[in-house]
């Protein structure tokens, strides 16, 4: 089917830290070709940049919500919690965009997707208050401590489902998807100490899974460009936006041709 011709479009968009402005650059270019999702369904940041677009924020907004909240800020330090910054200190931050905290306030269904720690299983949050679930989505571990809801402790969505498609299979005609979790190849210099050896073995990992789905769906982006800007390096964010927003006109122009 040809995306023109969809009936009901849903948007799937991947964990991966600061290279999810890539997602922000993709719905540029849906927007430029006058197109539109009715469904989202996001982990990670790909929860945060899904409720930003389900809120109707504009894409300067998006951009500018990622710029001025602050990764590491000595007063959100944890203090008896695991993890170094405390996640909910952002609570008030979001807030400022999303003012109703309601998955009903937004302009379309969204499935933010988050790991319970205590179960080991994946949590989809579909309705009720919306910003703890997106801390939560968001919560990557061990730099952000885990989210508390309802006496359940939360993390990242993407340790357990990183690119949330099937929650949209039955729902749309036509799935778009956005990985921006990439693996790709690597030089012995890179892997010298434990940490570069475990964020590798992660990351191979959490790659595998969604690279799969993602050429399940109807057209997708996979920018490898992305690789060269560190997950949490908020000096890549427009360089991530403009990667992004390449590579969704590329694939629409040829989609619509």
């Amino acid at each position: 089917m040809n995306i023109s011709e969809a009936k009901n479009m849903g948007l799937v968009l991947s964990g991966g830290g600061v290279r999810g402005m890539a997602h922000i650059g993709l719905i540029k270019a849906i927007q430029e070709y006058g197109l539109k999702a009715d469904f989202v369904a996001g982990s990670s940041v790909g929860a945060l940049v899904g409720a930003l677009y389900a809120n109707g924020n504009s894409i300067e907004e998006m951009l500018q919500f990622f710029k001025e909240t602050p990764l590491f800020q000595y007063s959100f330090f944890a203090i008896n919690k695991p993890g170094f910054i405390d996640t909910e200190r952002y609570f008030k931050i979001f807030e400022r965009y999303f003012p109703q905290n309601s998955f009903k306030s937004l302009k379309m269904p969204l499935c933010v997707l988050a790991t319970d720690l205590l179960k080991g299983e994946e949590k989809v949050f579909q309705e009720g208050p919306l910003i703890k679930p997106l801390l939560a989505s968001a919560a990557l571990t061990p730099v952000f401590s885990p989210v508390e809801i309802n006496g359940t402790l939360y993390a990242d969505g993407g340790i357990m489902n990183n690119f949330p498609k099937e929650y949209l299979e039955d729902k749309t005609d036509f799935i778009l998807g956005s990985n921006v979790s990439i693996a790709a190849e690597l030089q012995k210099k890179d892997l010298k100490n434990s940490l570069q050896l475990a964020g590798r073995v992660t990351g191979l990992m959490i790659y595998a899974s969604s690279h799969k789905k993602l050429h399940e769906c109807d057209l997708f982006i996979e920018p490898m460009e992305l690789e060269e800007i560190g997950v949490l390096d908020k000096k890549g964010i427009e360089k991530a936006f403009a990667i992004g927003y390449d590579h969704g006109r590329s694939m629409l122009e040829k989609a619509l041709a």
